[in-house]
């Protein structure tokens, strides 16, 4: 953030009450941008909102309510929304949650990861198309590598649901919507790009059984120079501030970033942390992830 002055520019980040998305949002606070926290618990929202201000000397940070599960949530949002928007962060997730699903019967990981987040940014395109440089950063996982989107079986009608299969359709899904995210809105001057934050103990591992997780933490180390290891939150947020703000990624879209640079393409994620699998810049399926999300948006399953 060196030097980037963001004075009279607009963010939005979900997830912005805690972890990566707190700091990822207090950084672009800090170099001057006007940026508006979108939670789902509004009473740690104001918290991390005052946390932020104190923090940077920056006191343009609102907060609004947003449940990427509820749609009518998303709504509000976007209706309500006024001025052109410059970052959107598209940081909220869950992992690795119960089977459950929506009222529209929807998993609960691909309607929260992807779904919501997909209707967040159709939302806001206007806003986004009204600014100067807009970028969209769609927050993914190594744990894409776990699946690519299954458009035959998106919400487990015909297999045993698994958790962590759900978890990574849903994170393929987010660099799919990068990709044609770009395809479709670059003319507009928009453009989007995905992420792996790195591993970050944050409350995204909330649906761990606490005996696994206890033993983890303590056999893990903190990351290094390989990027191997558990991250702070703020090296977590790295990489999302880089492609939020860095001039050098003006006008580029599309693609995967890792540890701040872009990722190679693999055939599997060989250490479980590092590589995007072609699967997740395939532009077919992009294109196809692209049509289903807009029907499933308007009331349509899949067949």
């Amino acid at each position: 953030m060196a030097g980037i002055d963001l004075t009279g520019r607009t963010a939005l980040v979900t997830g912005a009450a805690s972890g990566i998305g707190l700091e990822t949002a207090r950084a672009l606070a800090g170099a001057g941008a006007s940026v508006t926290l979108a939670v789902r618990d509004l009473e740690a929202g104001h918290t991390a909102g005052r946390d932020i201000a104190a923090t940077t000397g920056n006191d343009t940070v609102e907060v609004v309510h947003l449940d990427l599960a509820d749609l009518r949530t998303v709504s509000t949002l976007t209706d309500g929304w006024v001025g052109p928007l410059h970052v959107l962060v598209n940081n909220a997730g869950i992992m690795a949650s119960p089977e459950a699903y929506t009222p529209q019967g929807w998993e609960l990981q691909f309607a929260t990861n992807h779904l919501g987040h997909f209707a967040l940014a159709l939302g806001l395109r206007d806003a986004l198309a009204a600014a100067d440089d807009a970028r969209i950063v769609s927050v993914s996982s190594s744990g894409h590598g776990s699946s690519p989107v299954l458009f035959d079986d998106l919400f487990f009608d015909r297999r045993p649901y698994d958790a962590g299969t759900a978890y990574g359709q849903s994170k393929t899904a987010n660099v799919l919507f990068a990709v044609e995210a770009t395809r479709r809105w670059a003319d507009l001057g928009i453009t989007a790009n995905a992420l792996m934050p790195g591993g970050v103990w944050t409350k995204l591992q909330q649906h761990w059984d606490p005996a696994t997780l206890a033993a983890t933490k303590a056999q893990v180390p903190a990351t290094d120079a390989a990027g191997m290891g558990v991250k702070t939150p703020q090296q977590g947020a790295a990489t999302s501030v880089l492609l939020a703000t860095w001039p050098g990624l003006q006008g580029v879209g599309g693609r995967y970033f890792e540890d701040c640079r872009e990722a190679a393409v693999v055939e599997q994620v060989p250490d479980g942390l590092h590589g995007v699998c072609a699967y997740a810049l395939d532009p077919v399926a992009a294109e196809r992830l692209w049509d289903v999300s807009l029907a499933l948006l308007e009331g349509v399953r899949p067949g």
